[in-house]
């Protein structure tokens, strides 16, 4: 039975403007000091990353992966976030979403710069000999999650066509280069838990490029069954953002946040350890289901700085990983195959 790798961290939550969090080599030796293994890049950031030439040099991409191996780490994935969500914007969210792509794209030219984005990481993977691009679905349905006006017959079926549409194409493109998208399941996409993604895998006929990169804090802030999520979807799976959170109703807020920041809600994101979810089930669960991929620091927390949840994470997931065996706990007592000994065991005669 293979096992999970890592520890590693995704960088795009550390990337700033100053020391030791600027550059690659700066950030890089950082985070293999507090022992992560592997990074989870974020490819529309310039500071460690250049997409275009990655896209279309193998030489920048063998460059870089020596420049990782030099400091014993190995790139996980192109974290493909930003771009993923372009790919289907609700004009109500139009504004908002602006800092994600250049000035000035509207409608279906904003798709299409997504579009490319997204094939660009998909050649990038080639040459980083990575298969899996993390990402998001984008929303077009997301502002009628609760139903009030009553949503008008038809309205979500037509908004999932729509999205199968726009992706269609680049999971055919993945696919052909023998790889796939990881959608992370996220509130404000139009993918955001296990029913939204069964809906979009039928409007794409159950599309081999279709993966998920399972996150349990999305589902722990929903209330989500994020271990039976695992039984159900396994076969799916292809990354994994280790992110811990809580969920505290009280008299005042609940599910819904009432509009307060992230320390006042409900449901907040924790550095790991300090929340509510069972990671002890979860990594049981994905190394049973034959998970092999990396296990991935996603920091976010309401409380503790980064710097403290970076050097904690390498850490707790180290202790997490199962060192799977292929050797039964009671072969000391194995008797051998003897058929006929089975069949007089069993009354045969």
């Amino acid at each position: 039975m293979p096992g999970i790798k890592g520890p590693a961290i995704f960088l795009a939550q550390f990337l700033r403007d100053e020391e030791p969090y600027n550059n690659l080599e700066n950030i890089g030796k950082w985070v293999a000091e507090l022992g992560y293994r592997g990074v989870q890049i974020p490819a529309w950031d310039a500071r460690v990353f250049d997409r275009d030439t990655a896209a279309e040099s193998k030489t920048y991409c063998d460059d870089y992966r020596g420049q990782l191996s030099e400091m014993g780490l190995v790139p996980t994935e192109l974290g493909a976030y930003l771009s993923g969500q372009v790919m289907a914007i609700h004009p109500a969210y139009e504004i908002m979403f602006e800092g994600f792509h250049p000035d000035g794209l509207r409608g279906n030219e904003r798709t299409e710069w997504a579009s490319e984005q997204l094939r660009k990481c998909v050649d990038a993977s080639v040459h980083m000999g990575i298969d899996l691009i993390p990402t998001l679905s984008g929303g077009l349905a997301w502002h009628m999650a609760y139903p009030w006006p009553q949503r008008p017959e038809g309205i979500i079926d037509e908004a999932f066509k729509e999205l199968a549409r726009r992706w269609r194409p680049l999971l055919d493109y993945a696919h052909e280069r023998g790889k796939a998208f990881g959608y992370e399941l996220h509130p404000g996409s139009d993918l955001y838990d296990g029913a939204t993604f069964e809906m979009f895998l039928e409007h794409t006929d159950d599309h081999p490029a279709a993966c998920i990169n399972y996150d349990p804090s999305h589902f722990l802030l929903q209330q989500l069954d994020y271990l039976e999520f695992i039984r159900i979807f396994k076969d799916r799976i292809r990354g994994f953002h280790v992110k811990d959170a809580e969920f505290r109703p009280s008299g005042r807020v609940g599910v819904y946040g009432g509009y307060q920041s992230w320390a006042g809600r409900a449901g907040r994101f924790r550095s790991l350890g300090d929340g509510q979810v069972d990671f002890t089930s979860v990594f049981t669960l994905l190394t049973e289901a034959g998970y092999s991929g990396w296990a991935v620091l996603e920091w976010e927390c309401a409380v503790k700085s980064p710097e403290q949840g970076a050097a904690e994470g390498a850490p707790f997931i180290s202790r997490h990983i199962i060192e799977t065996s292929d050797v039964a706990f009671d072969d000391f007592a194995a008797s051998g195959v003897d058929v006929e000994a089975n069949r007089r065991i069993l009354g045969f005669g």
